[in-house]
């Protein structure tokens, strides 16, 4: 399918591996300019040699730590000048780190989980309005989580991150609405990541193998997908394409759980 996406302005932060490299390569994939967003500059590099390799004009890997409000401005800045002062898409894939049981958890963890993870998003988007506000058709992605609907005793911190998170894109969905950007928010279930991937190795676990994977999901959780494998990055990137395009033209402040089947709604 044609999402409508040849020379589109797109950032998306958090964008040098996992679902954040795999939502970038498929609008590379339809002729966007990709700028992906994080903190390491050789992982950058890579992706954005990849995205050009994919079709990507003026791929761009920007290095910015979003916990500091003057580097977003910085990326943004330096993209409105590069790219005529116009963004159409801005994804936010970046997620917290922090786990721990409840009483684990320090207040420092508490913040940091926070200010990565919702503070972080919020940064973005408001550096990134003006030049969304003046493109002819503009979308916001946030990358949530479904243990926010299921929860895990491990990550309190996490799931609060991204409940808020979704919260506010709800906000942002009924104040944007206005000037037509769309607001929507994805909710991974157990995907591959390499977060993922590395509890399973303290498991005894192969996390490269997806129906290994979401069995040991399923025995130290209890939260197996109706689908017997976990997900795979891959897999949620042309959903967020979907959504980030101008080819999704009503949707909204929609929460899309992208699980392989679970019993929440």
């Amino acid at each position: 399918m044609d999402l409508g996406l040849k020379d589109a302005a797109a950032v998306v932060v958090g964008g040098g591996r996992g679902m954040g490299l795999a939502s970038a390569r498929c609008l590379a994939e339809d002729g966007a300019r990709v700028a992906v967003v994080g903190r390491t500059a050789d992982v950058l590099e890579a992706a954005a040699t990849d995205l050009a390799e994919r079709g990507s004009p003026d791929a761009l890997g920007l290095v910015a730590d979003t916990t500091d409000a003057d580097q977003v401005q910085r990326v943004f800045d330096e993209l409105g000048a590069r790219w005529g002062g116009e963004l159409n898409i801005l994804i936010n894939a970046v997620g917290p780190g922090s786990v721990g049981g409840f009483e684990d958890l320090t207040d420092e963890q508490w913040r940091a989980a926070f200010d990565d993870g919702v503070l972080g998003m919020v940064r973005c988007v408001r550096s990134a309005l003006p030049l969304l506000r003046k493109a002819e058709w503009a979308r916001i992605v946030n990358f949530s989580a479904h243990s926010t609907q299921r929860q895990s005793a491990i990550l309190p911190a996490y799931t609060a991150a991204k409940a808020a998170l979704t919260s506010i894109s709800k906000n942002l969905s009924l104040v944007l609405a206005k000037d037509e950007i769309m607001v929507n928010v994805v909710s991974p279930g157990s995907i591959a990541s390499e977060a993922l991937i590395g509890w399973a190795a303290t498991v005894g676990v192969d996390g490269n193998d997806p129906y290994a994977l979401m069995s040991a999901i399923d025995e130290h959780f209890g939260h197996p997908a109706h689908l017997p494998r976990a997900g795979l990055p891959d897999e949620m990137g042309p959903v967020v394409a979907f959504l980030a395009s101008r080819r999704n033209s009503y949707m909204t402040g929609a929460n899309i759980n992208v699980d392989g089947g679970s019993d929440f709604t």
